[in-house]
């Protein structure tokens, strides 16, 4: 495997691709580190410490494993936090789709214009399934908070109920959605122009990050 490894890198085209999906995934990881407009780092940390000491309840295992799968964007409630996972989440939906509806199933069948289609019908899937994600993860933060942090909110200003809430709201919701379609145009890139498989490379990107901890 060293040897094969050693015979990539010699290789110009192959060397530069490497060095192409490494500096990507720096990226990725340092957008991990940006947290989503609004939230509170205090309750971040309580929640984060409940979490890891068994104190969150089901939820916090959920949190647990969020965190794991997203190299603990999560944790940081990042405009990272919720990954790639949308994009397959709505991918995945789709192929449910695909021999259910017959317009799909006949757009499948077209070849490579058909998967073109496919994929730009995923990514407009893809939006909506971001923004309902970010407002469940929210939602479940905000639920761990109320336990763990003597009622204090991860972010303050959530909310429709208040008229002054709302702007801010729905700036936590686009700002989520919009760090998850970045994620997918990075791991586009590293489709293209790396040495592919992108989104499973930042799927395992995001887990192996969580190995030193």
């Amino acid at each position: 495997m060293l040897q094969a490894l050693r015979n990539a890198i010699s290789l110009p085209e192959i060397r530069n691709k490497i060095i192409f999906t490494l500096f990507i995934l720096v990226v990725y990881r340092l957008l991990a580190h940006i947290p989503v407009p609004g939230v509170n780092p205090e309750v971040l940390t309580l929640i984060r410490q409940a979490v890891e000491q068994g104190n969150a309840g089901g939820l916090g295992n959920l949190v647990g494993l969020l965190s794991l799968l997203s190299g603990g964007a999560v944790f940081n409630f990042s405009v990272m936090a919720m990954g790639v996972y949308p994009y397959v989440t709505a991918s995945l939906i789709l192929q449910l789709l695909v021999p259910i509806i017959p317009r799909l199933e006949e757009i499948a069948k077209e070849g490579d214009a058909g998967r073109r289609k496919i994929n730009r019908l995923t990514y407009f899937l893809t939006v909506p399934m971001a923004a309902l994600n970010a407002i469940g993860q929210v939602n479940i933060f905000e639920n761990i908070g109320s336990s763990v942090a003597a009622g204090q909110r991860v972010i303050p200003m959530w909310g429709l109920d208040r008229p002054e809430y709302i702007m801010p709201t729905l700036v936590t919701i686009v700002t989520m959605t919009a760090g998850t379609m970045f994620a997918v145009w990075l791991g586009e890139l590293i489709t293209e122009q790396g040495i592919g498989q992108g989104l499973s490379i930042i799927i395992f990107g995001g887990i192996v990050s969580r190995i030193p901890s």
